[in-house]
């Protein structure tokens, strides 16, 4: 009998946790609510290309976070949600289709990433959104940084879930 704990000291240590759980619970969700529905994991950095060295509406492919994820790298011309460089006009997303991982494509004069397995289609001006098809969730987007010192753009994080994993790791 010298184990038990009076009602006063049983409300005093649970009411302490429940106070504690409530506060984590409210991080989590705050950090949660900053992307609604995505996920955004962190990746070692890669620098990908120079910002004066890419043309207008051209695709560049480099892979990111790992040489299993090819994405590509885009100047718009425009400022564009998300974008990064001296005109914020630089994006980047995974090409992999989130319908079924087929590998997109980037068609300059629509501004449109198309898959030509089952006619998904992702603008690339805003933040690939997907517009018809298949897919029903947008191409993952490629978070970049630009350092305007030495004109470079870094591959920092992915926004979204890549084709084909639980939690964008190998």
């Amino acid at each position: 009998m010298g184990n038990l704990v009076s009602r006063r000291q049983f409300l005093k240590l649970t009411g302490g946790a429940a106070v504690g759980a409530a506060a984590v619970s409210t991080d989590a969700r705050a950090a949660a609510s900053a992307d609604a529905g995505g996920a955004v994991l962190p990746y070692k950095a890669k620098v990908v290309g120079k910002a004066g060295l890419l043309a207008s509406d051209h695709a560049v492919a480099f892979t990111f976070p790992d040489a299993s994820s090819p994405c590509a790298l885009l100047k718009l011309g425009t400022a564009v949600p998300g974008g990064v460089g001296p005109d914020q006009d630089i994006v980047a997303y995974s090409t992999m289709c989130t319908h079924m991982g087929c590998g997109v494509s980037y068609d300059s004069a629509q501004r449109v990433f198309s898959c030509p397995c089952h006619f998904s289609v992702f603008d690339a001006e805003k933040s690939g959104e997907m517009v018809c098809g298949q897919a029903t969730e947008n191409l993952p987007r490629i978070v970049l940084k630009y350092d305007g010192k030495d004109d470079s753009i870094t591959a920092v994080a992915v926004v979204g879930l890549l084709y084909g994993r639980q939690s964008n790791i190998l």
